[in-house]
């Protein structure tokens, strides 16, 4: 790229970059996003998305209309030993896997106007204050300049640790699993179906298929060797998890798995850099929101760019704007987690979830935004 300088670089191209590099350009910006693979490709994910998010992808032709996303409205919970509860979604949501959505709003952004840097990997960021913008150095050498920087880069990243942030001390004793399947199993449902350890969470895609992903230990795996061995000694464990496991076609050669999954909170402005998504703080996965957090942080950056003209108002609109939105739902989050992972605990989520249907559906609207349209 003979090019050196930008209006603005997007660092990742999941939801929230893809999201802010679409609105900005739309919006007229000179953009340009970095992304260290390229599409399609598959993430560790869930793939649900609470429909807060539905009216504004739907408004900004965001939202994909030659496939059928599956139409969530109910949500399923399991113990370890197979105890089971149900309750309807008070929003509801989509299912849609992140290899064909992310493509998707890849080209919108690039339609847009957007332009786009792949297979790239950043490893470093540093604002230098005398110049007033943004040196971003690449895995060849090169230096890219940018008044402004977006940090889209997901859950932990080399930027995280050139940055010294906090976080990046801290040893993480998650692992993140997922496959797709073919499966029959209700299309309207996501269900969360509790291990020693972790939480599984199933639900339909588009295509017939289903997205199966779940968060485990470190600590097991090592254990028994292999993520089928731990599948096997720890997950079967849950008769519904077993009967899925057993009767399921895995669709993937081997499994997508990523480490070191931290819950710890971020700042959402880091050297100024705009975080969005993971890299502004990850929200546990029982709450099924990450993707739409992902969404609205995205249009929250661009919003603030938008609509302010210098950087200490930029930064202090998106960071005020941000924890407004998300800073409670990921605290109730991490609180709401200890319901989960273990038997006696699960059980009490259970029953918690059959008797209680008040302080459920309470948790359940905590863990989630009101329709950003």
């Amino acid at each position: 790229m003979s090019k050196n300088e930008w209006d603005i670089i997007v660092i990742g191209g999941g939801l929230a970059g893809l999201i802010a590099a679409q609105q900005l350009a739309k919006a007229g910006r000179e953009v340009l996003l970095i992304e260290k693979k390229t599409y399609p490709f598959h993430r560790v994910c869930g793939e649900y998305i609470s429909n807060e998010v539905l009216g504004f992808l739907k408004q900004e032709s965001l939202f994909p209309t030659d496939i059928e996303p599956a139409e969530i409205t109910k949500f399923r919970l399991t113990s370890v030993d197979g105890q089971c509860a149900e309750m309807a979604l008070d929003l509801g949501g989509f299912g849609i896997s992140r290899y064909y959505l992310d493509e998707f709003l890849f080209q919108r952004a690039m339609s847009a106007g957007a332009e786009s840097l792949l297979q790239t990997q950043v490893e470093s960021v540093h604002f230098n204050s005398q110049e007033n913008h943004f040196e971003v150095k690449v895995q060849d050498g090169g230096i890219l300049y940018a008044k402004y920087v977006l940090g889209a880069f997901g859950k932990r990243s080399k930027i995280d640790k050139s940055l010294d942030r906090g976080f990046m001390k801290e040893k993480s004793p998650y692992i993140g699993v997922k496959y797709h399947v073919q499966i029959d199993y209700e299309p309207d449902v996501v269900a969360l179906h509790n291990f020693e350890g972790g939480y599984c969470g199933i639900n339909r895609i588009e295509d017939g298929k289903f997205n199966l992903c779940y968060l485990g230990s470190r600590v097991q795996l090592r254990a028994f060797g292999s993520i089928p061995e731990m599948e096997k000694q720890v997950l079967y464990k849950n008769p519904h998890l077993r009967k899925i496991f057993e009767e399921a076609d895995f669709l993937f050669e081997k499994p997508e798995v990523i480490n070191e999954i931290n819950f710890s909170p971020k700042s959402p402005v880091e050297n100024h850099i705009l975080m969005l998504g993971d890299a502004a703080g990850l929200i546990t996965p029982l709450c099924g929101n990450g993707m739409a957090i992902a969404v609205h942080s995205g249009k929250l950056a661009a919003d603030a760019i938008i609509q302010n003209k210098n950087r200490l108002a930029i930064e202090n609109v998106y960071a005020k704007a941000w924890a407004h939105h998300f800073s409670a739902r990921l605290w109730v989050g991490r609180r709401v987690q200890w319901l989960f992972g273990s038997q006696a605990v699960s059980n009490f989520s259970v029953h918690l979830m059959r008797h209680s249907r008040f302080l459920a559906n309470k948790i359940m609207e905590n863990t989630h935004g009101t329709p950003i349209i």
